[in-house]
């Protein structure tokens, strides 16, 4: 059987340089992304520019021989955008973060579609979104939250709309994990406040999350297309 060959976005730390070491051990060719660093196994490429998703994707499929089984998103910005901001920073901040964490998300959807397509021979996307998509952020955030709220409705879009083709689609909702974004954000809102909402009493660690993008990637079963898998213990449940 030959091995996934996967684009993972986002792989350079984190829940995504998790994800990449896990599949990799699974024997899985992945492709990383960075918004900078390029290697043998890593292409740069700066989602915030409209054109950079497309360039990604041509890109990942010289490096894998033409074939991409696999697409996982995981690459996203959270930055604040509070409502006192001028209108000039306030829309600023919104575009950065759509761009990112759903425009070109969205982009690489639509080619790792027409991909499977051609090929016929089906394939899979995991969107990493978040617990804000269902339960809202904090008042600085909403774009994050909308963001990646969008995320969930594209993930369930493309499940119902092309699972007669094998082309599978999930998701994650991950709450608080201890990456940067994490660790900032945690030590800027009172990390031990914040850890009191948790009933598992701490944050998720990337590896754990890391677990459940590669069981979707390559293990969920076929009738799982549209799952959305929590991981945010026990912050939020429905």
């Amino acid at each position: 059987m030959q091995p996934a060959h996967i684009l993972l976005t986002g792989s350079t730390r984190g829940i995504g340089a998790a994800a990449r070491d896990q599949l990799k051990q699974q024997g899985a060719r992945v492709i990383g992304h960075g918004s900078r660093v390029s290697g043998e196994e890593q292409l740069g490429a700066d989602l915030l520019q409209r054109a950079a998703a497309d360039k990604l994707w041509r890109d990942a499929l010289d490096r894998l021989d033409g074939r991409i089984d696999v697409l996982i998103n995981n690459a996203g910005i959270y930055e604040s955008a509070s409502v006192g901001e001028s209108t000039e920073v306030w829309e600023k901040r919104w575009q950065r973060t759509m761009q990112v964490n759903l425009q070109a998300a969205a982009d690489l959807c639509r080619l790792a579609v027409s991909h499977f397509r051609a090929r016929a021979g089906g394939g899979r996307i995991v969107n990493v979104s978040s617990r804000a998509a269902y339960r809202g952020d904090s008042p600085e955030h909403w774009h994050y939250a909308a963001s990646k709220a969008g995320l969930i409705a594209i993930t369930k879009t493309i499940a119902r709309g092309f699972a007669a083709e094998a082309i599978f689609a999930f998701a994650v909702t991950p709450g608080f994990t201890m990456t940067g974004m994490a660790e900032e954000y945690l030590s800027s809102r009172g990390g031990e406040a914040m850890l009191r909402d948790i009933p598992l009493g701490r944050v998720n660690s990337a590896e754990e999350v890391a677990n459940a993008i590669v069981y979707l990637a390559l293990h969920a079963p076929a009738a799982m297309t549209g799952a959305v898998l929590d991981i945010n213990g026990a912050s939020f449940v429905r």
